[in-house]
């Protein structure tokens, strides 16, 4: 007989009696429910119930990885200010100091074919030296860090224009900005020293964030080739690294001897970035001889060659806009990680000579 036909049969207290416990029959289900309505009548049949009194485990997800360096890849986010500082990139300039500490560090054109380095500071913040002057392009490639620092001893012609109309808080000692001194035992203009804790207790700006590299320990290099020296050219001047096995990094070479900083710590990168970008004369700015300085232009894709464990891993580069990051991907259109520890950035022109072994 179904339920409704009973219904109809039941007496007027069986009738109360479900009114009455109609409100409490989530807890007991149809079962409870029927059993109340039979008056206690043993013959009355119990149906099943339609929901559990056994409680639904609420299902959990993995913890989330902790965050890591984004500028290398290894350890925690580091606190304070991005710094970058540019450095001189001449043998009056080195050994240089503390630039074993950066994170990343660009080799740029400046002018008569010599190159200056952009070296990039986050995790770290020694003194530095020799600093050297900024240029126009400086603000360009830097701005995808976001409002963060540039170092400079000074700039001629457009450069610190260029900077003022830039995101980038300008620390210029030609101006008296803080963490400068000179040091008594080198020569000006090579002898400028920054100190970068100073500067970043002195200036608010901010920390580090993904600029677009990737970092992986095993990035499967079985199909790539084998590269333990990188030749290239900046300008008019040679740029060299030796894949050294023991430091697991490519070592700098300047005319076949490798560089070290001035604690003796050696220079030396667990990758190098080999950037192929457009370089054009910037006519705003000459210096006392005559020579122009160049504008390397970090906006934009073209050709990368990424050497990393000893080998090489040819693909492209792009950047869409000043605040964005530049991504690396391989001739597959895969991303191309980097290996855990810093890069160096070897910016050089579209027809710029690039050999391996």
């Amino acid at each position: 007989m179904k339920l409704t036909d009973r219904i109809g049969q039941w007496s007027t207290k069986q009738k109360a009696i479900a009114a009455a416990v109609a409100v409490v029959v989530v807890g007991g289900g149809v079962a409870g429910l029927t059993v109340a309505l039979s008056g206690g009548n043993s013959k009355a049949k119990v149906l099943p119930s339609s929901t559990s009194s056994t409680a639904t485990p609420t299902p959990t997800s993995a913890p989330a990885p902790a965050p890591v360096n984004p500028l290398t890849g290894l350890g925690a986010p580091p606190t304070g200010p991005v710094i970058g500082v540019k450095i001189d990139d001449t043998a009056n300039g080195r050994p240089q100091v503390g630039l074993d500490k950066a994170d990343i560090v660009y080799v740029e054109q400046a002018e008569g074919g010599l190159t200056r380095l952009l070296a990039v500071f986050a995790t770290n913040k020694p003194t530095v030296e020799a600093v050297r002057s900024v240029r126009a392009s400086d603000p360009e490639l830097l701005s995808q860090y976001g409002r963060v620092i540039l170092v400079a001893s000074g700039g001629g012609g457009d450069s610190l224009p260029t900077l003022d109309k830039s995101i980038l808080h300008g620390v210029i000692m030609d101006r008296g900005g803080p963490g400068f001194s000179r040091d008594g035992s080198r020569s000006a203009p090579y002898n400028a020293m920054s100190n970068l804790a100073a500067v970043s207790s002195a200036v608010k700006a901010d920390s580090a964030k993904s600029i677009g590299l990737q970092w992986a320990s095993r990035p499967g290099l079985s199909a790539t080739p084998n590269a333990t020296s990188v030749r290239t050219q900046v300008g008019g001047t040679p740029v060299e690294f030796q894949w050294d096995t023991k430091l697991k990094r490519y070592a700098r070479v300047i005319d076949g001897v490798r560089q070290n900083a001035a604690d003796g710590a050696p220079i030396a990168t667990p990758n190098v970035i080999v950037q192929f970008c457009q370089v054009t004369v910037n006519p705003g700015d000459v210096d006392v001889e005559g020579n122009p300085s160049q504008y390397t232009h970090s906006i934009g894709h073209g050709r990368v060659a990424v050497f990393r464990n000893g080998h090489r891993i040819d693909g492209s580069w792009s950047r869409a806009n000043l605040r964005s990051g530049t991504t690396l991907r391989d001739s597959k259109d895969r991303p191309i990680s980097l290996a855990p520890g810093g890069a160096w950035v070897v910016l050089v022109s579209t027809n710029a000579p690039l050999a391996s072994s």
